[in-house]
């Protein structure tokens, strides 16, 4: 298929109107929406959002077409995109803003027993609330759809940030990536490639569009081809299956925990995914054959990548036979230089993310070669093919259920508890999640703890996903003669969960 002109998000929208007008764009919470009124929403939100010289636009909402109407009125508008996890705390909420300099945030009331509503009332900030418990000082989200003069906002340049998303580093606080509009069309384009998208194709996301998983690369797979993005609200398999069903899905954009629950559900059924064809997915060989003949997303797609690389770097083919998918991440996209440097780590450049920003942006020197290499922290080797073969993290990093989650983070929290003198964190190998969270504590002295409580208290603190998922107390941890935790040994300790 050919790519489509458009080198900002707006326009691209306006070109992809103009092409295929009545055809599907968005299906998501019971309603369907054109890409004629899908620009025609965008442009509304654009004008309201120019008229208040809006220039960073925080988006805390769930998968649903007014998160994708918001990202592409903010483009039309020459405003910036930052993304929101719906899993964060109140307490993570407040860094985020912060450090985003946001103006104005659109967001959703209530999501996945979250009161967002209570935990923002009385931010400094211009609110645009989805939702029924809205404050007098907050303006309801059908007020950027009314009609309204044409708006005057700067367009986008290839090279301008079209969206910040926020992603677990090595510190304790998430890094801030800014990724440009050409970056994403261009990046996002050559990922349908790879899928086999056109206009016939339905695509499922369940995965949150605050993902550059969803945002920087399904969004942009599926809208650069006329394809529609079927959102599922928040994964639930058997809901998942329906849409499938209903919508006649040909693709997806999975994970090994995503595709395990579905193929799991007591509701499965291989005729009820029968129209699956291709799609996205991480982890071992066996998760790309068991999405591929269990589910039957036949032409699945094997990738590599992570945020600042705008998703993904690497993808395979469709049309590959199923054992070369399986067992390589694909050869670079278009665009794309991968290298192989000392010791077996994989440096990206091409579509990289320019730097990190707010208080992130110290990190970017060292995340960056000198000749503009972006250093994964990855380690992996080139094929005689060209492809790409993954084969481990060198940094501390937990993958789990295809979230990044910074042991720091986690450590943070459980160092808040007033009876916690020191904590370790790693991850643990499981076949079904890639890996899970194991904390070692060492209380304070003449201190009771229970792993219940300590649990309670990261719930309290934390997005649900960095709740250690195994405990332990420990009269000491293993440390260097300077105090520096050594998470190798913790790695030894943790290998008892594992089994």
């Amino acid at each position: 298929m050919t790519m489509p002109v458009s080198r900002d998000l707006g326009m691209l929208l306006r070109e992809q109107a103009a092409r295929f007008g009545a055809h599907p764009a968005v299906i998501g919470m019971g309603e369907t929406i054109s890409y004629t009124t899908l620009a025609d929403r965008a442009a509304r939100i654009a004008a309201f959002l120019s008229a208040r010289g809006v220039r960073r636009v925080g988006l805390l909402m769930n998968n649903r077409p007014e998160w994708v109407e918001t990202f592409f009125g903010a483009a039309m508008a020459g405003a910036v995109v930052v993304a929101f996890s719906t899993w964060s705390k109140r307490e993570e909420l407040e860094y985020l803003i912060a450090d985003s300099d946001i103006s104005l945030l659109v967001m959703v009331d209530q999501f996945g027993g979250q009161d967002f509503s209570h935990d923002l009332r009385g931010t400094k900030l211009d609110l645009v609330l989805l939702g029924e418990d809205l404050d007098p000082d907050w303006i309801p989200y059908q007020a950027m759809l009314e009609p309204s003069p044409s708006h005057s906002g700067k367009p986008a340049r290839p090279e301008d940030d079209a969206i910040i998303i926020y992603t677990s580093g090595s510190s304790s606080r998430p890094k801030s990536v800014p990724l440009s509009h050409g970056g994403i069309i261009e990046n996002g384009f050559n990922i349908g490639e790879r899928q086999g998208y056109s206009p016939i194709d339905r695509v499922l996301l369940a995965p949150p569009l605050f993902w550059s998983y969803g945002s920087a690369n399904a969004l942009s797979a599926v809208l650069t081809h006329g394809a529609t993005l079927v959102l599922q609200s928040r994964f639930e398999p058997g809901e998942a299956l329906d849409l499938i069903e209903q919508h006649h899905c040909t693709a997806l954009y999975t994970l090994p925990a995503i595709t395990a629950a579905l193929i799991s559900h007591p509701e499965f059924r291989p005729e009820r995914t029968k129209t699956l064809r291709t799609g996205l997915t991480i982890g071992t060989a066996q998760d790309v054959v068991t999405a591929a003949d269990v589910l039957g997303a036949r032409e699945i797609c094997n990738v590599y990548g992570q945020t600042e690389t705008y998703g993904n770097c690497c993808v395979t083919w469709h049309h590959w036979p199923l054992e070369r998918r399986a067992a390589c991440q694909g050869p670079p996209l278009p665009g794309v230089t991968i290298r192989i440097a000392d010791g077996g780590m994989i440096e990206v450049k091409g579509h990289v993310m320019r730097g990190y920003i707010g208080a992130s942006a110290s990190q970017t020197e060292a995340a960056m070669t000198a000749d503009g290499f972006f250093r994964t922290g990855d380690m992996g080797e080139l094929t005689a093919t060209g492809d790409i073969r993954f084969i481990g993290r060198t940094t501390e990093m937990i993958k789990k259920g295809g979230i990044n989650i910074s042991p720091a983070e986690v450590e943070d929290v459980l160092m808040r508890h007033p009876a916690v003198a020191l904590a370790g964190v790693v991850g643990v190998p499981d076949p079904t999640q890639g890996e899970l969270i194991a904390a070692f504590v060492v209380p304070k002295p003449g201190q009771t703890l229970t792993e219940a409580a300590l649990a309670a208290h990261c719930r309290e603190l934390a997005s649900r996903y960095k709740v250690p998922d195994f405990i332990s107390f420990r009269e000491a941890l293993p440390v260097t003669a300077t105090g520096k935790l050594l998470r190798r040994d913790l790695k030894t300790l943790a290998a008892a969960f594992s089994a």
